[in-house]
């Protein structure tokens, strides 16, 4: 028998998420996934999570999203942690948190794992593993 796939939810994305998607992929952002939280948790709704392959890249990572959504919409996030280390950075927009991970990092805390319950609307490239 065949090995099944989480099944993905069609939902259509708030603009914030979209335009945060299309600038993690201009900055080359890998393993990028949505996750919809709204039946898992109540702090936030969605998780975007995305990987970059090294510090410099992170950081670009999150300062694309940042000024895409500050251009576009006027939206800044609320609160920003991990800039300086740039292993995980998080851009909380009270409606979604941005997490841009080193590989490693993403692997060690595995929040696709962790939020297992909630669905996946966006990308789905499997989590990485930690060795």
């Amino acid at each position: 028998m065949a090995k099944t796939e989480k099944r993905r939810k069609t939902t259509r994305l708030p603009k914030a998420i979209s335009l945060a998607i299309k600038a993690a992929e201009d900055k080359k952002a890998m393993e990028l996934v949505v996750l919809d939280l709204r039946k898992a948790s109540g702090f936030t709704d969605f998780f975007l999570i995305c990987s970059g392959a090294n510090n410099r890249q992170i950081r670009a990572i999150a300062d694309g999203i940042t000024e895409a959504l500050a251009g576009e919409l006027g939206e800044k996030p609320a609160h920003v942690e991990g800039y300086e280390r740039s292993e995980w950075i998080l851009l909380d927009y009270f409606d979604f948190i941005v997490h841009v991970f080193a590989p490693e990092t993403r692997a060690f805390y595995g929040l696709e794992r962790l939020w297992g319950n909630a669905e996946t609307v966006h990308g789905g490239t499997p989590e990485p593993q930690a060795e």
